[in-house]
């Protein structure tokens, strides 16, 4: 057999292949983007390791569009049960054990979820358990960032240890070629048993006849390994299968169950539980293949994965893959679906590092939610047995992490892909169907992990319905959301899970009816002032709905639930200060919950009072007369966005003010089109897009929270942003870019134009809808559900006579 390049000058030549091919984010800026016209291929603009640091929680791996296969680097600090970063990737841990089949794209909790099977090219001999090496002193590998890529379907990397790994994937499967150094060991460990949370069980078969290794893991666990009543989730829910096959024969084979290696074996099995540390130490279960690199050091691995079966993942490798296609094939292939899927909006202009921070931003809001259904239709329900997608249905996906998603994502996707919104929609009301009709707040693969608080698939599904999306059975949804917030359920009187993942999803429900507000001493909830904030959005977005279906006495009571966030704004609470008014936690004798301070949490969830108070999205003109008048709301947020000093403060870690890293304020920047001076929605929106948002692994503020963070960029550098959940309501905002194309399936394209748009023109000075002079700080249903135009002038001053009359601010 002719000797192969070395592993070293393989991982040279694919990179200078990445880069020729303009398939690095920012490697190529194609000459029509340079003069303005729209961007011709919006991959070129993605850099996968935007997000990868300052708690961002993206991963750079090889993954397409809505895809289940996730194939990522799980990093390591020194201890199995922690790699430094929610998903297993922190740009600042250059050492890992392993490359994972499945991630969730930017969730918080650490460790948070999936990181299934890491597969380990590992240069040596196998001398002891894996599983034992639970400080990964041995079984791990650093590597360096200049021996690292990432692109969209793309992922390579080349280890200290001599050994590279070059992954490409389709939506279910995968091709890897695995390169070792020709004068050492080469082996490929299979760690089934060390998902990110850890496992009940997992086993492994080699099969050396036919060249290939199988296995499963049974896990689940969303957040199961911290505190903040992550014990209520140390549980199973999915079990993931894979089947891998390989080009070559094996040199050497063996398995390994906790402490005990067994060399020339072919099976092992058993899980390593859902502790950490000692309690966790040396449990787990694995495999290796070992290969002979003497004249050949290549080894290529195709694999397919499966929450139902073996079977399953089999025939989603033969569906998705050619047998013959290689990684470029895989590559190529991967590239273009997603410059399909990014090209859903064609900006003109902008700097590079502008036209780089949106796409990769689109390019994580389109990451989810994720398939789990096979190419037969087949999916693992809720409640534990296998399903098949109904009638109409493309596909069932999941991964909702609805308290974060609510507010932007959800939006973004039902603007863009409807048709995705729609099967999402379905598959949310399958599981409930599985789930005794119980929507869970945070759904994980097939489980409810009841992680965060409030209503949050009410919101989800009456925006959706607001904005046009109907291939779901919305009737069948909007009535089993009803029943969930108007009939008590035995579990909203249980303290399990909380306060981060109480079991209730409407909890002490009865109560709430009563009260009109989630008293702090027996909401059963994480905090009663949030989850009254919470439900009053969601009974909102609820009687939206229940209006557009025609269903006006529903409408009418849901619609006055949706002001009881009253009920919890004390007019006397203050600040010390001079300044009175607001969310404050009550007990259920009526008594506010004391001592109280602006930046307290108590009584909230993930934020203080100063961030809640303005979480009233759906009554923003009733907020404001509670605080005294537009006029004086106005300058109460002039001081949530600024120190004392008029300075800015926008970056968070000031309990009192803006905080771009979590949910509760993201929507406050825009609350001032509805005060009636629109001129500081656009200098604050701007301000947070220059300072917080950026390129690089820094690039976000936070945890993307499945593309939520990046969703609020997208939005924002278009000129637009969501009013309320339940609403098709657009606010408008200075575009960052001078033109942009939004293309849609369905509800016609939406045109955006503002010639001026630039560093120094962030204020808009008039607008045209579909041609028409405005003198209106929003866009009504018909712009998203039906198309149209804008057209924006900017300037580089505030004008301050736009858009202020009172008769024509939004709500």
């Amino acid at each position: 057999m002719p000797s192969r390049p070395s592993a070293a000058r393989r991982l040279a030549a694919r990179t200078a292949a990445i880069l020729l091919t303009g398939a690095l984010a920012g490697a190529v800026t194609p000459p029509a983007a340079q003069a303005g016209a729209p961007v011709a291929r919006p991959t070129a603009y993605v850099d996968p390791m935007i997000g990868t640091s300052n708690g961002g929680n993206t991963y750079p791996g090889a993954v397409r569009p809505y895809g289940m296969i996730a194939w990522s680097p799980t990093s390591t600090t020194g201890d199995q049960t922690s790699t430094g970063a929610a998903n297993g990737y922190e740009y600042g841990v250059t050492r890992m054990r392993g490359l994972s089949l499945t991630h969730v794209n930017g969730a918080g909790c650490n460790p948070g979820a999936a990181g299934d099977v890491p597969i380990m090219p590992f240069v040596g001999d196998v001398t002891t358990s894996p599983s034992a090496d639970s400080k990964d002193a041995v079984y791990a590998s650093g590597f360096s960032h200049d021996d690292e890529r990432a692109v969209p379907g793309r992922y390579t990397v080349g280890l200290d240890s001599g050994a590279t790994a070059d992954l490409a994937v389709s939506e279910r499967a995968g091709v890897a070629d695995f390169s070792f150094p020709a004068d050492k060991p080469a082996n490929l460990l299979f760690r089934v048993s060390n998902s990110l949370n850890g496992s009940e069980d997992a086993q492994v078969e080699i099969d050396t006849a036919h060249r290939k290794v199988t296995g499963s893991v049974l896990t689940g666990a969303f957040c199961g390994r911290r505190a903040n009543g992550g014990t209520n989730n140390r549980k199973s829910y999915y079990r993931l299968y894979f089947s891998a096959s390989f080009d070559r024969d094996f040199a050497t084979t063996g398995t390994w169950r906790d402490s005990a290696l067994m060399p020339g074996a072919t099976s092992a099995s058993g899980g390593e539980g859902y502790a950490t540390g000692a309690d966790r130490a040396g449990r787990g279960s694995g495999g290796w293949v070992g290969f002979d690199t003497a004249e050949d050091d290549d080894v290529r691995m195709r694999i397919g994965i499966s929450y139902v079966s073996r079977a399953g993942a089999e025939a989603n490798l033969r569906e998705e893959i050619p047998p013959r296609a290689d990684v470029d094939d895989v590559a190529r292939a991967g590239s273009a679906a997603w410059d399909r899927e990014l090209a859903s909006v064609r900006t003109g202009g902008g700097s590079d590092a502008q036209r780089t921070a949106f796409y990769t931003a689109l390019y994580h809001s389109l990451m989810q939610p994720n398939l789990i259904s096979d190419t037969d239709g087949r999916y693992p329900g809720m409640d534990g047995k296998p399903h098949r997608v109904t009638r109409g249905q493309k596909a069932q996906y999941s991964n909702f992490s609805g308290w974060d998603q609510y507010r932007a994502q959800i939006q973004l996707l039902a603007l863009l892909k409807p048709r995705i919104a729609g099967d999402f929609a379905q598959s949310l009301y399958n599981f409930a169907r599985q789930n005794g009709g119980v929507w869970d707040r945070w759904v994980h693969v097939n489980g409810a992990t009841h992680v965060m608080t409030g209503d949050p698939t009410a919101a989800t599904l009456a925006t959706f319905y607001a904005m046009g999306v109907r291939n779901f059975d919305y009737e069948g949804a909007f009535e089993s959301l009803a029943r969930q917030a108007t009939v008590p359920h035995p579990d909203g009187l249980s303290d399990a899970g909380c306060p981060g993942q109480c079991t209730g999803q409407r909890p002490n429900l009865a109560q709430y009816l009563t009260s009109h507000y989630a008293a702090q001493d027996v909401c059963h909830c994480w905090g009663g002032a949030a989850e009254t904030l919470e439900d009053a959005v969601a009974d909102d977005a609820l009687g939206r709905w229940a209006r557009l279906l025609g269903r006006d006495e529903e409408a009418a009571a849901f619609e006055e639930r949706g002001g009881w966030w009253r009920n919890v704004f004390n007019p006397g609470a203050g600040d010390g200060a001079g300044t009175t008014g607001y969310i404050q936690a009550r007990n259920l004798d009526g008594s506010w919950v004391t001592p109280f301070a602006p930046g307290s949490d108590r009584g909230f969830a993930q934020g203080t009072s100063a961030t809640y108070t303005w979480m009233v999205p759906q009554d923003v003109q009733g907020l404001a007369a509670a605080m005294g008048g537009r006029e004086t709301a106005a300058q109460r947020l002039d001081g949530f966005f600024h120190k004392a000093d008029g300075s800015w403060s926008v970056k968070g870690g000031d309990a009192l003010r803006y905080d771009p890293t979590n949910e509760p304020g993201i929507h406050a920047p825009w609350l001032y089109n509805a005060l009636g001076q629109p001129w500081k929605t656009q200098e604050t929106v701007r301000e947070i897009v220059n300072t917080v948002y950026g390129t690089g692994p820094r690039g976000l503020p936070g945890n993307d929270d499945l593309g939520t963070m990046s969703a609020w960029y997208v939005f924002s550098a278009l000129g637009l942003y969501p009013q309320t959940p339940g609403s098709a309501t657009m606010l408008l905002g200075a575009p960052l870019f001078p033109s942009a194309v939004l293309r849609r399936a369905q509800g016609g394209d939406i045109t955006i134009k503002a010639p001026e748009a630039d560093a120094t023109h962030p204020y808009i000075d008039a607008v045209k809808i579909d041609g028409r002079t405005a003198d209106r700080s929003w866009t009504d249903a018909r712009l998203v559900t039906r198309g149209g135009s804008l057209d924006f002038r900017l300037a580089d001053r505030p004008n301050t006579s736009w858009a202020t009359g009172p008769a024509g601010l939004p709500q």
